[in-house]
């Protein structure tokens, strides 16, 4: 059922992700009303860690960098969350594309790479609590967005389909993937075309990717002198890690998949082909998982496109689409960490172009 728009919102943010309940905690945080439309029946976007117990298992982003990222450490200080030093006490494994396995030399990452106690959905579930209740809508997804002399109409619902509601705001932040954004929102009246070709040029991270996360009772590879980091040129998994509680169990490793998006579709017994696998890097004990969770990301219609598909080979370097950070007299702004001119593609980019968005708003 069509809703007329009411007299114009304040502000309203499109995505509750990181970037998008940050702007929105950031205002809340001011005494400005917003309000934040969600497509999914979840919060936090990419942020996704299914439960075990209290901890929660990373799919989506699981680092962050003390010694590089300022704006997280702030963040998590603000917010009374905890960070903890990634396991990576220990040898290595290596897997040749014959399958044959090597132990090798470990190394730590550098600088450190964290993780947050409680999962990276901590962050999240921190930031909508503290939201005014009814600030964020689940269930939204945006179709359409049109500027009239008023302000900026928000149409939910499905392209070529009645809207199912419409909101009217003075200012919209949009805090989507910009591919994402110009292959599922018809804009009124249409963005240039230099700028809609920078939006679909701008590739979507971790769009392409999927990711793992195995459950074990105990840390058997840390019993063996491993540190729980293998990489392997044969897969299904390429690229291994300890993903264990901070404070003991559960234990865990997870990684991500070595096998390209469109190949993956075509996989059959996927799950039990990376059981089979641990069980060749880490010996017997890895063949009875307590919980095995998988997310291909490719297949989410909330964050990857066709044009997603392909892998990315290199880190993009992100910033603003067409070096605009708000179009239509300011009337909309970008946000998302694909827009940030630091740190694009991380946690740390997300917050860099959410603080951006918000400042340009007064």
């Amino acid at each position: 059922m069509c809703t007329e728009p009411n007299p114009p919102m304040e502000t309203l943010i499109i995505g509750a992700g990181l970037s998008g309940l940050y702007a929105a905690w950031l205002l809340a945080e001011q005494n400005k009303p917003v309000v934040v439309l969600e497509a999914r029946d979840r919060l936090g976007g990419r942020i996704l860690s299914p439960g075990h117990g209290d901890y929660g298992c990373d799919l989506g982003p699981a680092w962050y960098w003390p010694d590089i990222n300022p704006r997280i450490n702030h963040l998590l200080n603000a917010l009374g969350l905890t960070g903890y030093r990634q396991f990576e006490e220990g040898l290595g494994r290596f897997q040749q594309p014959g399958g044959e396995v090597f132990t090798v030399r470990g190394y730590a990452c550098e600088p450190a790479s964290w993780r947050v106690q409680g999962g990276m959905i901590a962050l999240i579930s921190e930031l909508g609590r503290r939201l005014p209740q009814g600030t964020v809508l689940q269930g939204h997804p945006v179709c359409g967005i049109e500027r009239l002399p008023e302000g900026v109409q928000v149409i939910v619902g499905e392209l070529e389909k009645p809207p199912r509601a419409t909101f009217l705001a003075r200012r919209v932040i949009l805090a989507l993937p910009p591919r994402l954004a110009a292959s599922t929102i018809l804009f009124s009246p249409e963005l240039s075309e230099p700028l809609t070709q920078a939006m679909l040029k701008t590739g979507t991270w971790m769009a392409g990717q999927a990711k793992f996360f195995v459950l074990y009772d105990r840390p058997f590879w840390r019993d063996a002198g491993l540190s729980g980091q293998a990489f392997s040129q044969c897969g299904p998994l390429g690229e291994i890690h300890d993903g264990s509680n901070f404070d003991g169990g559960p234990f865990g490793l997870h990684g991500f998949v070595g096998i390209p998006a469109v190949q993956r579709n075509q996989c059959r017994d996927l799950e039990a082909a990376m059981v089979r696998q641990l069980v060749d890097v880490f010996g017997p004990d890895a063949a009875t998982p307590l919980s095995l969770f998988y997310q291909d990301w490719a297949c989410e219609a909330f964050t990857a496109t066709t044009y997603d598909q392909p892998p990315m080979t290199v880190h993009p370097a992100y910033q603003a689409p067409a070096g605009r950070s708000s179009i239509w007299d300011g009337a909309l702004h970008f946000a998302g960490t694909e827009t940030a001119g630091q740190y694009g593609g991380y946690l740390e980019g997300a917050l860099c172009a959410a603080e951006r968005a918000v400042h340009n708003l007064s």
